[in-house]
């Protein structure tokens, strides 16, 4: 996850008027302002709420897998996060040229994969710009480690069934729907085929998120079932509106404090339930010990097992 500008989004929402657990710029609103902005009545409404939103120990997600041990996104690092004893997990989707979706961070395929090599006439090599097949030729392992040559990128559907193998959770987010409309919909589809919208796996097993206000409402509208999280940092006085569609926000951790953490337990989301926030992305001990403090419901995280030791779960 990369932090996005809120403001714009916030404003777009007031304009318009409009899920507990089982490249870019800075925040628009720093930890100060968050502090700043939340009304006496909003601190003593959090008082009274937080303790049944939060639990002791954070709930401890993987990003993009271990991706610290195993290349980012691929089936490598779900596994080794089920091999370090870890059930949640965390991924990117985005949509291919001929309207795969394929599970990948950045926009561009150079970073994490040899598409310079096979394809040394596509720049920027952009995942839009190639088709899956295309795709599925890449190497997306031996940039992280030798050992991991020939890993390649999978399609969410792949992902899907392999996440469900490692008896794993999920939070999904929709990475960049701006550049692929639709893309909410097509997400949906695939996660009803392989069998991640039955009762079970909604009310246990998933979460979507997205940095786009506009997706997480257009998951909210076709599956208001499913639990949603919009990832950024809005004002305090903005949550309730976010509440009305998101059942988290999900932010940087340099970008909270307890106050603001509190700030979210206050408000209720679209299932009657607390607001939570799961805070990425924390690395190291000390940062994970502040996140937990400040009464998170999760820590998105590189490294769980550092998580894991310094927090607990």
């Amino acid at each position: 996850m990369h932090a996005r500008t809120a403001a714009a989004t916030a404003a777009a929402l007031i304009g318009v008027g409009v899920l507990v657990l089982p490249a870019s710029a800075a925040p628009a609103h720093s930890p100060a302002t968050a502090k700043a902005t939340a009304t006496p009545t909003a601190k003593a409404t959090a008082a009274g709420t937080a303790n049944a939103a939060k639990s002791d120990t954070p709930v401890i997600v993987a990003h993009r897998g271990a991706s610290a041990y195993a290349p980012e996104n691929t089936l490598a690092a779900i596994d080794k996060a089920r091999e370090l004893g870890f059930t949640w997990v965390e991924n990117d989707v985005q949509r291919t040229k001929d309207g795969e979706l394929v599970i990948m961070h950045d926009d561009s395929l150079a970073r994490t994969t040899n598409v310079e090599q096979v394809f040394p006439d596509r720049a920027p090599w952009k995942v839009a710009d190639f088709t899956a097949a295309e795709i599925a030729e890449l190497d997306a392992g031996s940039w992280f480690d030798a050992k991991f040559k020939g890993a390649r990128v999978p399609t969410l559907t792949q992902y899907m069934n392999r996440v469900e193998r490692n008896h794993q959770k999920l939070v999904l987010e929709i990475k960049k729907p701006e550049l692929y409309p639709g893309i909410e919909r097509d997400t949906l589809r695939v996660l009803r085929k392989t069998g991640w919208l039955d009762r079970n796996h909604v009310k246990h097993k998933l979460v979507i998120q997205s940095f786009g206000a506009d997706s997480v409402k257009s998951v909210h509208a076709q599956r208001p079932d499913i639990k949603t999280g919009f990832l950024g940092t809005p004002a305090v006085a903005d949550l309730p509106a976010y509440a009305k569609f998101a059942d988290q926000i999900n932010s940087n951790h340099g970008t909270i404090t307890a106050e603001y953490v509190s700030a979210i337990h206050a408000q209720r989301g679209p299932h009657g339930r607390p607001l939570e926030i799961l805070t990425w992305t924390v690395d190291d001990a000390a940062n994970a010990r502040r996140a937990a403090g400040f009464g998170v419901n999760g820590i998105i995280t590189n490294r769980p097992d550092v998580v894991r030791d310094a927090v607990g779960g």
